[in-house]
């Protein structure tokens, strides 16, 4: 079929949060953080500036381009912002408040692949909750959760707490993949 996500294609991913309101993954102001380049939250559009919600899905395990995206895989995600907006990545901990809600690390987005070689700071395993047909791949519209690899159990992708400024919610991994209201489901969109 021709609709199924490949690896090099771009795409936005809308968060689940009080019925798909909870934004879309966005790269939003610098980091000081080490080996960062920019914060990560999601934002009301996947526009909100040129390419900061575009993503670039890449193998972490050396899939070629055109290669069909499946449930289970290992990948990366490169931010398109100017050009090269860095890697989705786990960087530091945490804020305390996101910590008491089961939080594990901040994403933020790397220059590197992976900002700590070996570590899988930048490798995401991409699960669909379903699609059709269920032959395995992965679609535009199909919902997917992002488990990070970090020392083995980085954490989900979600959305938890408010944002910097033009941005809506902060981005964290949690050790629950799903804690509240649709928080960790992702919905992957075309530009």
């Amino acid at each position: 079929m021709a609709n199924e996500l490949k690896y090099g294609d771009q795409v936005h991913l809308r968060n689940g949060y009080n019925d798909w309101k909870g934004g879309y993954l966005d790269t939003n102001g610098g980091s000081s953080a080490g080996g960062a380049k920019y914060g990560v939250s999601t934002a009301d559009s996947a526009t909100r500036g040129i390419g900061t919600g575009t993503w670039e899905i890449l193998s972490a395990t050396g899939k070629a381009a055109g290669t069909t995206v499946v449930s289970g895989d290992l990948i990366q995600l490169r931010n398109l912002y100017g050009g090269d907006g860095g890697y989705l990545d786990t960087n530091g901990h945490a804020t305390t408040d996101q910590q008491s809600a089961g939080a594990k690390y901040d994403v933020l987005t790397s220059k590197d692949k992976d900002r700590a070689p070996g570590s899988g700071t930048g490798r995401w395993r991409v699960f669909a909750q379903a699609s059709t047909p269920a032959d395995q791949n992965i679609r535009p519209g199909d919902v997917i959760r992002l488990w990070n690899t970090y020392a083995d159990n980085g954490g989900f992708l979600e959305t938890n707490g408010g944002g910097p400024s033009g941005g809506k919610y902060d981005v964290c991994t949690n050790a629950y993949y799903n804690r509240a209201e649709n928080v960790g489901d992702w919905k992957i969109q075309r530009p």
